[in-house]
C-alpha cells in the first residue's frame, strides 16, 4: 500500500497500533523492520533493558544497518546510572505515539518485558510518587543481605503481590515495597484501582511462537554469538565506568559475565548460565504473553518467510 492510501485509511477511523511480541530469541526485530519497511512503519522498544545508553552487544539492539531501515524509538534513552519504571516508560511511549500518528506512520511495538507493554496498553494503577530516599536504603540493604531479603519483606506486607514477583527482581521488589509503605495498604489493593488504558488507536497483537526446541537452540547459538561479538570487554568497560551504579548491570547476560570478571565464573560456566537464564526467561515470557488478549499467534521465528507473509497479510486485512 503507498504512503498516502495508508494516511488516507488511518485517517477515517482511529489509526492501527501494531504489537509484536514473543520470547527472546523469537525473531522480533526482523517481523518488524519488514512491517515498518511495508508499510511505512515506525518502532518503539518495549524492552526494560535496551532503552538504556551503552548497554548494546548484551541486549542484541537492532544494528545501525537495521535502524537506518526504519525510524526507531525508545532505544538509548535512559543514562545507566538512572533508574526507569514501567509506569515512566508508558509515559515516554505514549508521546512517542502522539507523534507517529501526527506523521501518519505505522506505529510498531516490539519487546519482550510484558509489564512495560501492559503498562502502555492497559496503564497501571495510580501509585504513589518515588521515593528516592526509601529506594536507596532498599537498595543498600539489597546489597548487603541479597534481593531475597526485599522479597521477605514485601511477603510480610502483601502476601498476594509477592508471589508475582521473582524473588530476584530487586526493582520490582523495591517499588512494590515502596507503594506498600507510601499508600500504607497492599499493593494488590492498589491494583483494584482505575488504570489509564491507552486510547485513540486500534491495537493488533502479533505473537510469534517458535516450537519450544527450536526456540531454545537459536537462544544457545545466539548467545554464543553475542560472547564472540564482546559481551566480556562491553561488560568490562561498563563496569569500570559505573561500577554498582549501573542498574542493567544487573539483568540477564551482564549479570554472570560480572560474576565471570569477578573470578565467580569460568567461562564456559558462564556461557552456560548466560544461555540457561535466557531459556529460562523465554518460558516466563510465554507464560505472561499467553495472557494478553486477542493475540494472533504465528507458529515460527519472525524471520521466517511464511511467517512474515501471513503477518504482512494480516496488517494489510486490518488498516
Amino acid at each position: 500500500m503507498a504512503p498516502y492510501q495508508l494516511e488516507r485509511t488511518l485517517s477515517s477511523r482511529d489509526p492501527l497500533l501494531v504489537v509484536i511480541l514473543g520470547p527472546t530469541g523469537s525473531g522480533k526485530t526482523s517481523l518488524s523492520l519488514d512491517l515498518a519497511s511495508h508499510f511505512r512503519g515506525e518502532i518503539i522498544d518495549c524492552d526494560s533493558v535496551a532503552i538504556y545508553r551503552e548497554f548494546r552487544i548484551g541486549t542484541a539492539k537492532p544494528t545501525p544497518e537495521e535502524q537506518a531501515r526504519a525510524p526507531h524509538h525508545l532505544f538509548d534513552v535512559i543514562e545507566p546510572t538512572a533508574f526507569t519504571t514501567a509506569g515512566e516508560y508508558a509515559r515516554l511511549a505514549r508521546e512517542v505515539l502522539k507523534g507517529v500518528r501526527q506523521r501518519g506512520a505505522l506505529p510498531i511495538v516490539v519487546g519482550g518485558t510484558g509489564l512495560y507493554l501492559r503498562a502502555l496498553l492497559e496503564g497501571l494503577f495510580p501509585g504513589p510518587e518515588r521515593s528516592e530516599e526509601l529506594r536507596a536504603r532498599l537498595r543498600a540493604r539489597a546489597g548487603q543481605k541479597g534481593s531475597k531479603y526485599l522479597h521477605a519483606i514485601l511477603k510480610r506486607l502483601d502476601p498476594m503481590a509477592v508471589t508475582k514477583i521473582h524473588a530476584n527482581d530487586a526493582p520490582k521488589l523495591i517499588r512494590a515495597i515502596e507503594v506498600c509503605l507510601a499508600s500504607r495498604r497492599p499493593m494488590t489493593e492498589a491494583w483494584k484501582s482505575g488504570r489509564d488504558a491507552l486510547q485513540g488507536f486500534r491495537i493488533l497483537r502479533v505473537g510469534i511462537a517458535p516450537a519450544r526446541a527450536d526456540l531454545y537452540k537459536h537462544i544457545d547459538s545466539r548467545v554464543q554469538a553475542i560472547f564472540e561479538a564482546g559481551l566480556i570487554e562491553e561488560t568490562r568497560q561498563l563496569l569500570e565506568k559505573y561500577g554498582d551504579l549501573a542498574h542493567p548491570l544487573t539483568s540477564i547476560g551482564y549479570k554472570q559475565v560480572v560474576q565471570h570478571l569477578k573470578g565467580e565464573l569460568d567461562l564456559p560456566a558462564t556461557i552456560a548460565a548466560v544461555q540457561q537464564a535466557h531459556r529460562n526467561y523465554a518460558k516466563r515470557q510465554m507464560t505472561w504473553f499467553r495472557r494478553e488478549p486477542d493475540v494472533h499467534w504465528f507458529p515460527g521465528f519472525g524471520h521466517d518467510p511464511s511467517v512474515k507473509t501471513k503477518a504482512i497479510e494480516l496488517v494489510q486485512t486490518a488498516i
